[in-house]
């Protein structure tokens, strides 16, 4: 039986938005898309991960309860996707796409003892 937190994670509780495009016992490379207008189900990232934006304007992210916790169209100074960066963690959440294009993020996520380095 699956945790509750393999249940929650993005490509199982997503699968229509999160792809594994390659995984070993060292990473798991994960391709997000969301087309422009959707919104994923409550979903999480929990592992480590190095990521890639491909394409994206703007999103909103919410909590479980459905709060906002950031929508980039009203940050100070105007939001701009990074080419690369790392996340540590993204706990249960789901992800608006409220830009004009696809969003599009490649993700390198670390297993196992990679983890904890």
């Amino acid at each position: 039986m699956a945790s509750e937190s393999e249940d929650r994670d993005g490509v199982v509780a997503a699968p229509q938005h999160h792809r594994v495009l390659f995984e070993n016992d060292r990473v798991r490379v994960v391709e997000t898309s969301i087309p422009v207008g959707d919104i994923t189900p409550l979903h999480t990232h929990l592992a480590p991960a190095a990521q890639y934006v491909v394409a994206g304007s703007h999103f909103v992210r919410r909590d479980p309860r459905g709060q906002v916790l950031l929508d980039t169209r009203k940050t100070d100074p105007p939001f701009e996707w990074p080419r690369a960066m790392w996340s540590e963690s993204n706990p249960a959440h789901t992800l608006e796409n409220t830009g004009d294009q696809e969003l599009v993020v490649i993700s390198v996520e670390l297993r196992g003892e990679l983890q904890a380095r």
